[in-house]
């Protein structure tokens, strides 16, 4: 169970640094669902898809460093750096 476990975590991070690609995969996949079902379930369909757009991007929010171990160098005016131009 550990090996499912750790394949989930790469896919959270895989999708969170790639989140343009799999939001395009999203909408994609959106798509030929309404098409296959005729449009009866579009509203359905809908809602799973934005649900699934929104986890990413709570993902990718939680991805992101914040506080000191924000990468800064190079950025004299960067917040945390102590430094000023």
């Amino acid at each position: 169970m550990a090996r499912l476990g750790d394949a989930f975590d790469k896919l959270k991070k895989a999708a969170s640094q790639h989140g343009g690609k799999v939001s395009a995969g999203i909408d994609k996949a959106s798509r030929v669902a309404k098409e296959k079902t005729g449009g009866k379930y579009d509203q359905h369909i809908d809602r799973a898809g934005d649900a699934a757009t929104e986890y990413l991007r709570r993902q990718a929010r939680q991805e992101r460093p914040t506080g000191p171990e924000r990468r800064t160098e190079g950025r004299p005016d960067a917040p945390g750096t102590g430094e000023r131009p």
